[in-house]
Parts: C-alpha cells; sequence; structure tokens
C-alpha cells in the first residue's frame, strides 16, 4: 500500500520501518528532516513538504499532542485541504477525546475516512512490531488498513466505530500505567529504606502477585534506576493524566487518583524530570524518603 507517515519520532520511525519491511510504500514527513532522511536508507521517499505526505490513500500521524495534530490536519497543507475523497487519516497519536471527535467530523465533512488507532507499548516494542492497537472508527476503512496494522503491532483490538472511543481506553491505559509507576516508586522507596534489596524484592513481585508486563518493565527501570534515556518523556506522561481528567470532567467521572498522580508528575517536571523517563516519579518518592 501507499502510506504517507507524519511524524517519526522513536514511535514513528520504528513504525514507518515495519511498513517498509512488510513491503509498503512509505513517504515520511519529519518537522526535523533528518529523522525523515534516516529512513530513506531504509527505502522511504522523503516529502519535501507536508502536503505531499497527506497525497497518499492511507496517511498515519504519529504525534507528540493535539497541537500539533491539529496543525498538521487543519493547517497550510494540511490533510483536510490535501487528502484525496475516500482516503483514510489513521491517527495513531495519544490525542483528546474532544479532538478526535472533531477530526472525525471534520473528515466526515470532507468526505474522508478517519480513523483512530492508538497504541500501547514502548519504542522497543514498535521496534519490534510488537504494539498492540486500539482501532475504532468505519468497519470497512478498519479492515482495509488491517495489513498495516499487521505490520507494525502483534494485535488489533477493533472496539467500534466511533473513533474516540479508541482514544478514552489508550487514555485511561495511560492513566493505569502512571498509577503503577507512582505505587511502583513508593514501594521501592519504601523497601529500599528498610535495607531491601531491590533487584530480590522485583523478584519477589513479578513472580507473585504482580506478573504482569507493566511491573516488569517498570519495575525493572526502578530498580535499575535507568531512567534515561527516555523511552516515554515524564512531560508526555503529564500530558496524558491531563487529557484523562479533561475526559473524567466531560464524562463526569471521578478520578481522584489520576488528580493525585497528575501532581506528582507536575512536581517531577518541576524538579527538571520533565526529559526523564516517566518511570523517574520513583526518584521523588526516592527523595521524599531521605533516599
Amino acid at each position: 500500500m501507499d502510506v504517507g507517515f507524519i511524524g517519526l519520532g522513536n514511535m514513528g520511525s520504528a513504525m514507518a520501518r515495519n511498513l517498509l519491511k512488510a513491503g509498503h510504500r512509505v513517504t515520511g514527513f519529519n518537522r526535523s528532516r533528518d529523522k525523515a532522511e534516516a529512513l530513506a536508507a531504509d527505502g522511504a521517499k522523503v516529502a519535501e513538504r507536508l502536503a505531499e505526505a497527506w497525497r497518499n490513500p492511507v496517511v498515519i500521524t504519529m504525534l507528540a499532542e493535539d497541537a500539533v495534530v491539529e496543525g498538521v490536519v487543519f493547517g497550510d497543507g494540511g490533510g483536510l485541504s490535501t487528502l484525496g475523497q475516500g482516503a483514510v487519516h489513521i491517527s495513531m497519536s495519544t490525542i483528546s477525546v474532544a479532538l478526535s471527535d472533531r477530526l472525525a467530523e471534520a473528515h466526515r465533512k470532507a468526505g474522508q475516512d478517519y480513523l483512530a488507532a492508538p497504541v500501547f507499548g514502548r519504542p522497543e516494542a514498535a521496534a519490534a512490531a510488537k504494539l498492540f492497537i486500539v482501532a475504532a472508527g468505519e468497519h470497512s476503512a478498519i479492515a482495509r488498513c488491517q495489513p498495516l496494522f499487521d505490520a507494525m503491532g502483534q494485535r488489533t483490538f477493533n472496539i467500534g466505530d466511533k473513533p474516540s472511543a479508541a482514544n478514552l481506553v489508550k487514555i485511561s491505559g495511560n492513566f493505569l500505567l502512571a498509577t503503577v509507576i507512582e505505587c511502583l516508586g513508593e514501594a521501592f522507596a519504601l523497601i529500599r529504606k528498610g535495607g531491601v534489596d531491590p533487584h530480590a524484592y522485583l523478584e519477589i513481585l513479578t513472580s507473585t502477585l504482580f506478573s504482569a508486563p507493566a511491573y516488569k518493565t517498570y519495575g525493572a527501570l526502578i530498580a535499575n534506576e535507568q531512567y534515561e534515556p527516555a523511552g516515554f518523556k515524564m512531560t508526555l506522561g503529564l500530558k496524558d493524566l491531563r487529557l484523562a481528567l479533561a475526559a473524567a470532567d466531560a464524562l463526569a467521572a471521578p478520578m481522584p487518583a489520576a488528580s493525585l498522580v497528575h501532581d506528582h508528575f507536575l512536581a517531577g517536571v518541576a524538579q527538571g524530570e520533565g526529559d526523564s523517563d516517566w518511570s523517574a516519579l520513583a526518584r521523588l518518592s526516592a527523595r521524599n524518603a531521605g533516599l
């Protein structure tokens, strides 16, 4: 398939590379051109302008936040004015429910298809084509794009025809991960203060009560104090908690734990941890414990 790919950061570049490996033709665009050029060695075409990437039957956006997505869709040379009739925009970014609803309506009026397909998985999962993809939108459009999802992930979950439902699932999932990181950080600070070896503690936790991947992944990062380079920056974790609280407010669904963890992430960013991995939240718990 001919695919435009907009947003070639840690996640996007790995995902685009897997599309190329699967035989798809990719036209890549990134604000920092060097990231697009790095993909050219794998066979991608580098778009000189944003509009070139949008002139494909399928275009994937993998961008950091709402404002950037709005710019590439509604701005000059953006998707709304450039994407062809019947073409598909797949937003794989973690964006707000409100923006996803706005995108769905705008593309519908323009005669274009819109799918939300955010992913669960860190950059290493993206590189290994092991992402979990949560897709929502018109069923025929999802079926049309399934070969692309198969090239990037290990499983696709189709949760219905309302695109923003996929964004709500993604936001809620990241809220849960954030609370896991908070609780792990507090627990590790406690046992370290009591003289328990953190690696032995991690082995006990993940071999008994908490064998889930999230505990293994983030527990290992915290036990090793391996917060750089960031797989997912703390600033992005803070952004996702804001999205969760906004969705909760719109739906009148109280999330007191989200409010608490949001404030701890805000403290981490204020203390200079913004570019560290979001698991560096555990450093705050360690500092508070005098470690």
